[in-house]
Parts: structure tokens; sequence; C-alpha cells
């Protein structure tokens, strides 16, 4: 499987990024894959490579690409519960800086720079987001409806603005949905609000807790791992990039 470190210029400099693609001359379908907090990793390039076996470009860009190259902070190889707290003390300040306008134009950039990869076609694409990742994949789709066919979120925090931020959010939005969530992150009422939303906003979508998980349910290296749970995010979101994006 190929992989490349790139850089993407944007307007505030330059990200750098992890790309993976099939080993095939031909041109893949793009996917922008936003990671969650803790950013560029194995586990995060193992992900993508696993995406990438099945017929996709995949560029994971550094979020956090203005305070330095991935890794950010020093991360240990497993993020356990006492890790955890003081890898979160150190991120909190770069996730609180990203704000939506950040966001934006870091989005505007990604794009046009997968969009022009010789392996990469010219669209549409899809975008997928993990924790953070996946308010941020929302956000680039809803700011993109020409572009963005498909946007997937897991364990995001999508609802984060609020009920008139998501109603914007919502408004643009003409991407097939699909919303992962953790048990932990939303009870059956929250669910029930937010898919009154996206039925009101006449979205194609799918949004559902993923039973017996906590927030943060993909990441291996994490103790909010589930295999399981992994497993049924690979099963909605194959699916869905293989409704909307022509692989050839």
């Amino acid at each position: 499987m190929p992989t490349k470190m790139l850089h993407i210029p944007t307007a505030d400099g330059q990200a750098d990024a992890f790309a993976a693609f099939p080993d095939r001359g031909e041109r893949h379908p793009g996917v922008l894959m936003y990671a969650d907090g803790f950013g560029i990793r194995p586990v995060l390039r193992e992900m993508a490579r696993e995406l990438a076996g099945h017929g996709y470009y995949v560029l994971v860009p550094n979020l956090f690409y203005r305070h330095g190259p991935a890794p950010v902070i020093e991360l240990p190889e497993h993020i356990g519960e006492e890790a955890r707290p003081a890898v979160l003390a150190q991120l909190m300040p770069l996730i609180e800086a990203h704000t939506a306008e950040r966001v934006l134009r870091d989005a505007d950039a990604y794009l046009r720079f997968l969009t022009t990869q010789p392996e990469a076609g010219a669209g549409p694409v899809a975008v997928t987001g993990y924790c953070i990742g996946g308010l941020l994949a929302m956000r680039t789709a809803a700011a993109h409806p020409g572009q963005v066919a498909a946007v997937a979120a897991f364990h995001g925090p999508v609802g984060a603005d609020g009920p008139d931020g998501l109603h914007r959010l919502l408004s643009t939005l003409t991407a097939q949905v699909y919303l992962g969530h953790a048990e932990t992150d939303m009870t059956p009422e929250a669910l029930g609000e937010l898919n009154q939303a996206l039925d009101a906003a006449g979205v194609g979508y799918t949004s559902e807790i993923h039973p017996g998980t906590v927030h943060g349910f993909t990441m291996s290296d994490t103790d909010a791992f589930n295999h399981a749970a992994l497993q049924r995010h690979w099963d909605r979101l194959l699916p869905l990039l293989g409704r909307t994006l022509a692989t050839g």
C-alpha cells in the first residue's frame, strides 16, 4: 500500500499530512479523513491504509499544524486512563484555538489539494472524522455541498454548536450522512432530537448509537476501543462510500 507524507499549502502556512492509496496506476476517489484530537499517529495511519485498500485515496491532515508537525505533543504508545488527563490538558488549548473559521479555511485547502493529487480523482469526495474530527467533517461537508457526496462522523460532537448552530450546519448539507454515536455520548432522547433536525433539513442519513460503546470506541490505542464497534464502523462506512463515490 503506497503511502506519502505531504505538505498542504493553506492560508496560514503548510499542513503536514499522511496519504494512503491503492498500488494501481489509475486515479481513485478521494476521502478526507479527520483524526481525533490525538492526531496523526500509528492507529490513524493504519485506518487510512485499511480504507485505501478498498479503492480510495485517503488524506489525513495534521489539524494542529499551526503548532508544529504531527505528533504535536508527545503521545504514549497506549493512551490509557492514567495518561489521558495529562495528554488532554496539553491538547485542549490547541482544540479551543481551532475555531470554526480556521476549520473552514483549512477545509478549502485540504479539498483543493486532495482533488489535484495525481493518484486522486477530481471529485466528488467523501469526508470522515473521529471525535472532534467528526464535527470538522460535518462542517466541511456543509461548506462544500457541491463537492462532498458523503460524510461520516464517529463519536463526534456534531451538536456542539447548539440547536441554532446545528440548524445552520444542516441547512446547506447535501451529502449522504452517517453518524455513529457512542452510547456514553448520546442518550436515546438526544438521538431523537438530532434525528428530528436531520429529518427537518431533508438530509439523507443514518444516525445511530453503537451499543455498549464509550467515546473513542474506534481507536485501538485507547482504553475506549471496542473491536466489534470498529468492525461495525467499517460495515457502515464502506457501503456509504460505495453508494456515493465511483471507484472506477
